[in-house]
């Protein structure tokens, strides 16, 4: 089985990560991960891989004096490793239009929303405050606007009357270790194609008011 090969950028724990690393472990994954970048030293992500025998590098932010030079830097060592697919994982950095759409169609985010609801930071506390019954996540092609590109799956998770942010956003987050394994099998097997704003997955159209493998909470 030919894997394609994804680096996936952090900057924090890495959670996220340590699912991908999990499902290709496994012989009949259809990805491989070729590099784990941070922009952050101390990113326990990066100690994930290491302990799975991955290759690692940390590209500080802090140690340029534009996001352009950054980024460069980010491309050619995506590029060294033959990346075919950039999963951001808690990648806490806005990335340049220029960026996003060199790797248009070849870069995927995972957010802890229903999107298009609740973009950006605070997710679980507006919910919450607003009194939606389900919360979620989505992994999404990235695009140069913030948390917007087609979507590829969601899991919706039920909000109870006694959730607070922590234990909902611990939930959510479980389900985002189920989904992003999943979405990144769907590319690799080539059963995507874009088309406009909507990700198509073998006859089914995925839009914005389609919500794939609900995740039941109690």
């Amino acid at each position: 089985m030919r894997k394609i090969r994804i680096s996936v950028l952090i900057s924090g724990g890495g959670t996220n990560l340590q699912a991908l690393i999990d499902a290709c472990a496994q012989s009949n994954f259809p990805a491989q991960i070729a590099l784990v970048l941070s922009n952050n030293a101390d990113a326990f992500g990066l100690e994930r891989a290491k302990k799975a025998g991955i290759t690692t590098k940390v590209i500080n932010h802090k140690d340029y004096e534009n996001r352009e030079s950054f980024e460069d830097d980010i491309n050619e060592a995506l590029k060294e490793v033959k990346t075919e697919l950039v999963c951001l994982a808690g990648f806490m950095r806005i990335l340049n239009a220029s960026f996003v759409n060199e790797w248009k169609d070849r870069m995927i985010n995972i957010h802890p929303s229903l999107l298009p609801s609740y973009k950006g930071l605070h997710t679980h506390e507006r919910a919450l405050e607003d009194g939606v019954r389900f919360a979620g996540c989505t992994v999404h092609f990235v695009r140069p606007e913030m948390d917007d590109g087609p979507i590829i799956i969601q899991a919706a998770v039920p909000i109870t009357a006694e959730d607070t942010t922590e234990t909902l956003a611990a939930r959510v987050l479980e389900a985002e270790h189920k989904i992003y394994p999943e979405a990144i099998k769907l590319i690799a097997e080539r059963r995507i194609r874009i088309r406009g704003h909507r990700a198509i997955i073998e006859g089914m159209i995925v839009t914005s008011e389609t919500i794939i493998n609900p995740i039941l909470g109690s």
